[in-house]
């Protein structure tokens, strides 16, 4: 109908431009059109002004309107309107046809037929005669890699990936001398070459093609969505962890065809259930996020298995699982506790402590005004002038801890170390409630007041040796240093049934950006109790109480809430402080394919980045694999080495990353960390037709999405392209119908509304 209508068909339209032929000038055209449209105006309100007085301004403008614009037309087209386009010439020109060989093509989504079978029918039948009238072809099959073939014989949907961004990368370069005037690929749209969650088309890609003029037209196959399925769209966990920790665990999901059902989401290290819970499916198409709490155990590299129990009639259950890396570590980290006083809470804090085997606390107790009480200590040196002076001193800790200490205890240098110890070391600070501590000690009013979570009150009589229960707030609840229970329902209760603390301090309002996990019903008040921020490269806490010893001493026998909760906020405190050495590896889970990056920063004792240095990983693999890597300086960032290195086989990875002074050779530090190449399973996970990737690349690169049943105007718009031997023709459009059709309509719609006003 349109090319009834237009005599040509869209795409042209879409792609050319408006000229005109006439060698009159445009200006002409418009001055005409001006005088025309005002001597009409004019003539029409003579006419009709005293004939038809009862006529309104509003009618009488309609009708000379609608006079200027027939008036108009017909100018229009004295001047030849045309339309210029670029075209392919005929037999010069290469088309690229691209067939997607993975194995997601050989799903059967309708009567039986795979999607590689409704592509190779319609290329076979009807598609490719239609080009060769006029191009040469060439075939090229897209799985993990691009490969010519000679005839679609040589397309099987057996790849185990699909890598649609390297594909078109290397067709774009592998033909650079030749005339390709257009690339056709048939897929489902599965970029899946790279880890699970990440897909698209990159923009070094995308600019290979633009920079040739080379329109992608995409052909897609596939449902747009299951009729009942469960799919893991993505698996947040730490990559590694200390023995017996307590770690967090995100599991996304999406589902069609089960909701309101209930469904299990388990952890397994092996055969080895680790954690699981029930959980109610949200509606379909709605990206659905649970948390699970866990204990990895001992140490050593885990490959734990997330997954989620098969539903009753869903189709694909191989997308209901996903594994990824952990690496249990049993070093330990060191924590500096500064106490201002004896006190029941410092005690407890360091019985509780004793039984972590992943946390050495140092104690530095103040005694009396010049003595202090040492305890945890390495040698008889440390702490022996009180507490660190120096950088390279104070930031060998993870952690510290600072009780009923007042501000000024701590001179202006030792204030600063503190302030550089969280920002630029990115360690952790641990305030806690007591007579001498926050508000009590001068804190909000000190130089380094920013450190903390909350701005202080200012008055001095904020510490109260009165009871307080305590309760979890929303963000209590999800966190997992207040996380004494597995159920969040059942810790919530437990945190209410808690004995009552013996003392409590107001805090005063959190800071923008900080986190309430835990609050006090103090008499009628309600105050909170923890605090926690990030500040810098590292974390800031405030605990506003040293009465948290009452859950040790009141609690029944055995309960181990108290010391469950030290162990669990300690660690948070020092997870994330950095070593030396911080080595990561992207992506931490392969899939179907090998490559990494490998990074290490290098930090010198001030935590300065290290410059002159060698850094090696010594890489363990599957089959007894070894091999030794050197990292090079990174040109962007001072202190980063990278290294790029490809993963061949699949199974499980450990990379050991060392750092040494050139000079010296001695080594500053080391760190470990583990990957995963796992083959033969993207393919199972986004199975559907991703549309949204082939029509954003189509129309990226200035070609088409078109769907099976579009597909018979194909082959005559691929001509319409600027890439390899094309010139430009030109098209008359005054000729059209519509144009006659909008000339004769005018005329009688004008007619038609005179009669119907009394003024024919």
């Amino acid at each position: 109908m349109f090319e009834f209508l237009f005599k040509y068909p869209a795409s042209m339209f879409t792609k050319g431009h408006f000229v005109l032929l006439s060698s009159w000038p445009v200006w002409l055209l418009v001055l005409l059109i001006a005088l025309f449209s005002a001597l009409l105006a004019y003539l029409t309100y003579q006419r009709f002004a005293s004939k038809a007085p009862e006529l309104t301004r509003r009618r009488l403008w309609t009708l000379c309107g609608m006079q200027s614009t027939f008036i108009a037309l017909i100018l229009l087209l004295l001047w030849q309107p045309a339309v210029t386009v670029a075209a392919l010439t005929s037999h010069q020109n290469i088309i690229a046809v691209v067939v997607d060989s993975s194995r997601s093509m050989g799903i059967a989504d309708s009567e039986g037929k795979s999607r590689e079978t409704d592509a190779l029918s319609l290329l076979q039948t009807s598609l490719l005669p239609a080009i060769q009238k006029r191009f040469q072809v060439r075939l090229y099959r897209l799985g993990e890699d691009l490969t010519s073939i000679p005839n679609v014989s040589g397309v099987q949907a057996d790849d185990p990936a699909t890598d649609i961004n390297g594909g078109l990368k290397k067709l774009a370069d592998d033909t650079r001398d030749l005339p390709i005037g257009a690339i056709l690929l048939l897929s489902d749209g599965g970029q899946n070459s790279v880890e699970m969650g990440e897909s698209g088309i990159a923009l070094e890609t995308l600019e290979a093609l633009r920079n040739r003029r080379l329109p992608v037209h995409t052909l897609g196959f596939g449902i747009a969505r299951p009729s009942h399925d469960i799919e893991l769209e993505n698996i947040s966990v730490a990559p590694d962890a200390v023995v017996h920790a307590r770690l967090s665990a995100a599991i996304s999901f999406i589902q069609y065809g089960f909701t309101g059902q209930t469904a299990t989401i388990s952890i397994r290290d092996g055969d080895r259930p680790l954690a699981s819970r029930s959980v109610t499916l949200a509606p379909d198409g709605v990206l659905q996020t649970e948390s699970l709490f866990f204990s990895p155990g001992e140490a050593g590299a885990r490959d734990l298995r997330f997954s989620i129990d098969p539903m009753p009639n869903e189709g694909n259950v191989e997308n209901n699982q996903g594994v990824r890396p952990l690496l249990v570590s049993e070093a330990k980290r060191r924590v500096l506790y500064v106490e201002g006083e004896p006190r029941w809470e410092f005690k407890f804090i360091r019985r509780a402590e004793e039984d972590d085997p992943t946390i050495d606390l140092v104690s530095m107790l103040r005694t009396s005004e010049n003595k202090i009480y040492r305890q945890g200590i390495k040698d008889p040196t440390e702490l022996a002038e009180g507490f660190p002076t120096r950088a390279e001193d104070l930031f060998g800790y993870s952690g510290i801890i600072i009780g009923s200490v007042d501000a000024a205890y701590f001179s202006p240098m030792q204030r600063e170390l503190l302030r550089e110890y969280v920002d630029r070391r990115g360690g952790g600070i641990l305030f806690l409630g007591g007579r001498m501590a926050l508000s009590e000690g001068g804190w909000g009013t000190s130089d380094v007041n920013e450190l903390l979570p909350a701005f202080l009150p200012n008055d001095r009589n904020s510490f109260h040796r009165n009871p307080a229960t305590v309760e979890l707030t929303s963000s209590g609840t999800e966190s997992s240093i207040t996380r004494l229970l597995d159920d969040p329902a059942k810790n919530a209760e437990r945190w209410k049934k808690l004995t009552y603390l013996a003392d409590y301090q107001d805090a005063g309002t959190p800071k923008p950006g900080a986190s309430v996990l835990a609050q006090m019903n103090a008499g009628r008040r309600k105050l909170p109790l923890l605090i926690t921020q990030p500040y810098g490269h590292g974390r800031t806490a405030i605990l506003a109480t040293g009465g948290t010893w009452r859950w040790q001493m009141a609690e029944a026998l055995g309960d181990r809430s108290h010391d469950l909760f030290w162990q669990q906020l300690i660690r948070w405190l020092v997870a994330e402080t950095p070593g030396p050495v911080m080595a990561a590896v992207s992506p931490h889970l392969l899939m179907d394919t090998g490559k990494i990056q490998l990074t290490a920063d290098v930090h010198d004792a001030q935590f300065q980045p290290a410059l002159n240095v060698h850094v090696s990983a010594h890489i363990f693999g599957p089959g007894n694999r070894s091999a030794f890597v050197d990292l090079s300086p990174s040109r962007q960032t001072p202190g980063r080495y990278e290294a790029n290195w490809n993963a061949d086989k699949a199974g499980g990875y450990l990379a050991d990353i060392s750092a040494a002074d050139q000079n010296s050779r001695q080594e500053m530090g080391r760190d470990t960390v583990t990957f995963r190449r796992e083959d033969g399973v993207a393919e199972n996970f986004h199975t559907v037709q991703n549309r949204r990737l082939l029509q954003q690349l189509s129309k990226e690169t200035g070609g088409r999405y078109w769907q099976p049943n579009e597909v018979k105007t194909l082959p005559q718009e691929i001509t319409y392209s600027e890439a390899g031997i094309s010139v430009r023709q030109t098209y008359p459009i005054w000729n059209m119908p519509i144009i006659f059709l909008l000339l004769l309509g005018m005329l009688s719609t004008e007619w038609l509304l005179r009669r119907r006003w009394g003024i024919v």
